[in-house]
């Protein structure tokens, strides 16, 4: 029941935050912020009394809901839910105590739709019934629509529109595949069900599998998102409050992430085995296209939004790498990259807080305004180039290694993108902190309350990047489980036999 209380106590925090934003301002604060305190310990007493993590669901829920029509409520916990939900408490602590000066309208309101959207997100992260978990899904859409429709800056209705136009289409496309593996499941078997367990194995045509594989692959690579589908993300970044950008970047994005690892490569090994040289040239493009772009920025905003295309390039890359080392890399980076590309944006918060612009060509020379800003622009714009004791290095380098036995070629491409990473890296320091003053502005350092978010972002990309194993044990039973179902339910032949040398010689390499 513990999963269930997880999702009731942020749907309770919610309303209550809603109702008391009619007493006070600072009311709906703190329900947010004892909500996500609570789960968060809650969840980590948990993993403490964890004696060891096997191949087996951690916690495993299952009720009866609509049963004629097979459809449950399926919830199920193992070491990668564990470590998203770990990531999507503390970051929603974050958003809370950053908002605490910005948001000074609704404020009820907006904390309801904070601790609504991270509702959705936990239930995607645990839901094993999938049309629960395509509930959970749209549920995260729509909360997000009105953070940034409402308390969003001068464009914010535009790129409202366009999150959730592109988000809500892309979700319908899903649906549609979720509903075509029911019936295709049903046929094969005579059991009608959404549950995810049922659904593995399923049998179908190599051209049944591929298409139906293409309705969930739209919804997670429009989520992460990959180039070309990738237009909604920087308009939304540059237009949400801060807590919605840390949302979206850290919080969001993973969801994408989450599914290819869940349900495209478990669900459908065959036809993930035919698109993985698409999606590794995909991945390839994102690292590169990305950055690019992101060098070509003069909204902070936007720099950093681009330089999530480009970050989640390498997740593309390593899942559809099919070896564990590529794997633990993916997992890493989608807690690396939450945390240092969070802290980024909270940092962009801070300094339009303070000069009302988001132009770097109007910034320069600020550390001398700003120092303890400077220094926690330094470390997070070294964790984004993949400076070695920070937790980036780590993932991406797992990545590059395990996509290297994979596909040569792609893995020296992507390699590229680690030189353009430093570039757009050092751009944001020369322009924010270091070079000439463009304006003499008068503003303040950080205070107690944003260092101590600061701080404690530190401490985590360092921990992850100096010791990076708890992770690993925590994620390898689950990503190996992962690949011993794709290596048992795919046929591979010809050429494709390389890679399944590949993925049994991988399993092995972190006992």
């Amino acid at each position: 029941m513990i999963l269930i209380y997880l999702i009731l106590i942020l749907l309770a925090g919610a309303l209550l935050a809603w109702i008391s934003g009619n007493l006070s301002m600072i009311l709906p604060r703190i329900f947010a912020l004892i909500t996500l305190s609570v789960d968060l310990i809650w969840l980590i007493i948990y993993l403490l009394q964890t004696a060891a993590f096997s191949n087996k669901w951690l916690i495993d829920v299952q009720y009866d809901w609509i049963p004629q029509f097979g459809i449950g409520v399926h919830f199920a916990l193992d070491g990668l839910s564990l470590l998203m939900l770990l990531l999507t408490f503390f970051l929603g602590i974050i958003s809370v105590l950053i908002s605490w000066k910005e948001i000074n309208s609704r404020v009820g309101f907006f904390h309801f739709n904070l601790l609504l959207i991270l509702a959705g997100i936990v239930g995607v992260f645990l839901s094993l019934d999938l049309f629960l978990f395509y509930f959970f899904w749209e549920l995260m859409l729509v909360p997000m629509y009105f953070l940034i429709g409402i308390w969003g800056h001068e464009n914010r209705t535009k790129a409202a529109y366009k999150f959730f136009l592109y988000t809500q289409a892309s979700g319908l496309l899903m649906f549609i595949s979720i509903l075509a593996l029911y019936f295709v499941h049903g046929d094969s078997t005579g059991i009608y069900s959404f549950d995810y367990i049922q659904l593995l194995g399923t049998h179908m045509s190599a051209s049944t599998g591929i298409l139906i594989m293409s309705g969930f692959l739209a919804a997670f690579l429009v989520k992460l998102p990959v180039v070309p589908l990738h237009n909604w993300l920087p308009d939304a970044h540059s237009e949400a409050p801060t807590a919605g950008s840390l949302i979206l970047a850290a919080l969001l994005l993973k969801t994408g992430a989450y599914g290819l690892l869940r349900f495209i490569v478990p669900l459908f090994p065959t036809a993930s085995v035919t698109f993985a040289p698409i999606g590794m040239v995909l991945g390839v493009i994102g690292i590169l296209y990305g950055a690019k772009l992101a060098f070509a920025q003069t909204d902070l905003k936007r720099l950093i939004a681009y330089t999530s295309v480009s970050h989640m390039g390498f997740v593309i890359l390593g899942v559809f790498s099919f070896n564990e080392l590529a794997y633990q890399g993916v997992v890493m980076q989608m807690i690396a990259h939450g945390i240092s590309t969070g802290a980024l944006f909270i940092m962009a918060g801070q300094l339009s807080e303070r000069i009302h612009t988001r132009d770097i060509n109007k910034m320069g020379g600020l550390w001398e305004k700003v120092p303890f800003m400077g220094a926690i622009g330094l470390i997070f714009s070294m964790a984004s180039l993949g400076l070695p004791g920070l937790g980036n290095f780590i993932a991406e380098l797992l990545i590059l290694l395990g996509s290297f036995k994979a596909n040569v070629l792609m893995s020296v491409l992507a390699c590229l993108g680690l030189i353009a990473a430093t570039l757009y890296s050092l751009r944001i320091l020369q322009k924010v902190f270091y070079g000439t003053k463009n304006t003499d502005w008068k503003m303040n350092d950080l205070t107690i309350r944003e260092k101590m978010i600061a701080v404690s972002l530190v401490i985590v990309i360092a921990g992850l990047g100096f010791f990076p194993q708890p992770v690993f044990d925590i994620a390898k039973p689950a990503l190996r489980k992962t690949l011993e179902e794709h290596i048992d339910k795919t046929i591979l032949t010809g050429q494709t036999v390389n890679i399944e040398t590949e993925l049994k010689s991988n399993l092995f390499l972190y006992k």
